[in-house]
Order: structure tokens, then sequence, then C-alpha cells
């Protein structure tokens, strides 16, 4: 529970940082609009296979530079420094990754931190075009996508999300005993999704 609320203040702290500061005047201005245009959004339907609380398994945060962040949160979560290692993402027959639908090759720098039936993942990407690289570009530090495992209904949900209008051709990799989707959905949700039968 204590490294939950840690975790969700950090996160709270990256997003106030992140946000341009104005003037009250403007703020209050923009906050009216964004009230008005709540009124008038599309609805959605329930997923036949909602994404379950039960089932979120991680919280993927792109950075310029991992050893930095991994150091800064092994001191917040008063832990060792976790492994920095190197992930190699290419597109093979029996092991597809795609980018934007698209055969595609990356390397990660990636660190994964145990929550407790969740994990906080640190990733680093290269310059070569991968979601990760995408999401640095335009946002800089950030929260890339949140995870829920979905079991046997893997495709099931993808076409659900697909059928409420996101794009789920954002990121598709492979590997042995599972697999993993990027669905686009950052415009509306704030992140972006990470599907995947199991972990």
């Amino acid at each position: 529970m204590k490294n939950g609320f840690i975790i969700m203040m950090a996160l709270m702290l990256m997003t106030s940082c992140s946000s341009p500061q104005g003037d009250t005047a403007n703020q209050s201005q923009a906050s009216a609009q964004a009230s008005t245009q709540v009124t008038t959004v599309k609805d959605y339907q329930k997923l036949d296979i909602p994404l379950k609380k039960d089932k979120f398994i991680q919280i993927n945060i792109v950075v310029g530079d991992i050893y930095q962040a991994a150091k800064a949160w092994a001191a917040l979560l008063d832990i060792p420094v976790p492994e920095i290692t190197t992930n190699h993402l290419e597109s093979k027959p029996e092991f597809p990754y795609t980018y934007r639908g698209k055969d595609s090759t990356c390397d990660l720098l990636v660190c994964t931190i145990d929550m407790g039936g969740w994990v906080l993942e640190l990733h680093q990407a290269d310059a070569k075009e991968s979601s990760f690289r995408e999401f640095y570009d335009k946002h800089g530090n950030g929260v890339h996508h949140i995870g829920f495992e979905v079991g046997a209904d893997r495709d099931r949900v993808i076409k659900e999300l697909s059928d409420m209008g996101f794009n789920t051709d954002r990121t598709f990799g492979a590997y042995t005993g599972s697999s993993w989707t990027i669905v686009d959905s950052e415009d509306i949700l704030g992140v972006n999704l990470n599907i995947k039968p199991q972990r």
C-alpha cells in the first residue's frame, strides 16, 4: 500500500510538472471551456469483456536517462538500484514485432521494478522508430502505457477496443508464451493501453 501511494504521488508530480503554466485568468477560462466540452463528448459502450482492476499489471514510463531515473526510483522506494538491460525488438516469423502496422526493429534500455502484484517499467528508446520513441519525441518523460492481463480473451478485447475507435495497430510484439499490443489511446484516455494475454 505504501509503495502504491508513493508511485501515485510521483506520477501526479510528473503530470503537474509537465503542464504548461499560465496566469490564473487563462487557467480559469480553459477550465470553463473544458467543462463545456465534457457535456458534448461521445458516449462509449461498455466492453463485453472489461479490463478488470485486479488484472492491472504495469505502468510503463518512458525516460530520457534511464540510469538517472532508476537511481531516483530506487531512492524513493528504498530498494537496490534495479538492473538495466537492453531489449532488442526485431520482427521474426515466429515472433513478429510491428510498429504502426509495419515490421520494425529497435533497441530499448529497460528496467523493471516489482511493485507487488504489478510492475513499474522504465524504458529508454533508441533513435529508431518505435512507439516509445514517438512518445518521447512528442511528450518527453512520461507514462507511455498502463497494462492489463486479459488471458484467452485477448483477441476479443482488441476487437472491442478497435470497434470503440481506438487504433490497435500502434505496436504488436510476440514472445515465448505471450504477446503485447499497445493500443493508441492517449488522446482519449490520457495514456496508451498494453493488452497482454498473460505476463
